[in-house]
């Protein structure tokens, strides 16, 4: 069973890999979309900078999956080998996986919402005269359409699944 969910995990491992490589080769398209949309929206494209919004890899949007993917890589490694820490740190990270997948996925589903709050915050009239919906979904068609809600969904069966799958095979160890 811990095969099983070594496989599981490595395949979680994957699908966190796949955010920043992903990021790193279009979040630059993204941003031009992004900064063209602001042109057309008659907003400075410096707000971007200024409010740490970006499309690349750069900060937490490589850090945080890499991590997760070197946490799941040495539980694969832990299970393959029948080390007892492989099941104890598996119960251990694989409910904060599915929570933070869990809360990665609210995140991208309120988006729009946190970007205008965040903007209205501010108290800036420039901020609050951004069209955020259309921000995000320029933005967005910076991503080949097999990345946006293609691999996005995979990624988020593949670790939600693989997660839940994981415990039970937990359970069932």
């Amino acid at each position: 069973m811990m095969t099983f969910a070594a496989v599981l995990q490595l395949l979680v491992a994957l699908s966190f890999v796949s955010i920043p490589l992903v990021r790193h080769r279009y979040g630059r398209e993204a941003g031009v979309a992004a900064v063209r949309e602001l042109e057309r929206q008659g907003v400075p494209a410096r707000i971007l900078k200024e409010n740490n919004i970006s499309f690349d890899a750069s900060g937490h949007e490589t850090i945080v999956p890499a991590t997760v993917a070197l946490i799941m890589t040495a539980l694969t490694v832990l299970n393959l080998m029948g080390n007892h820490w492989g099941q104890v740190l598996s119960w251990v990270f694989q409910p904060l996986v599915l929570v933070g997948n869990v809360l990665i996925l609210y995140s991208q589903l309120t988006a729009a919402t946190s970007v205008r709050k965040a903007f209205e915050r501010k108290g800036d009239p420039m901020l609050r005269r951004v069209d955020v919906p259309a921000l995000l979904k320029a933005a967005e068609s910076g991503f080949p359409s097999w990345v946006m809600p293609g691999l996005q969904n995979v990624r988020h069966t593949v670790v939600m699944g693989g997660s839940i799958l994981v415990l039970v095979a937990l359970i069932s160890a």
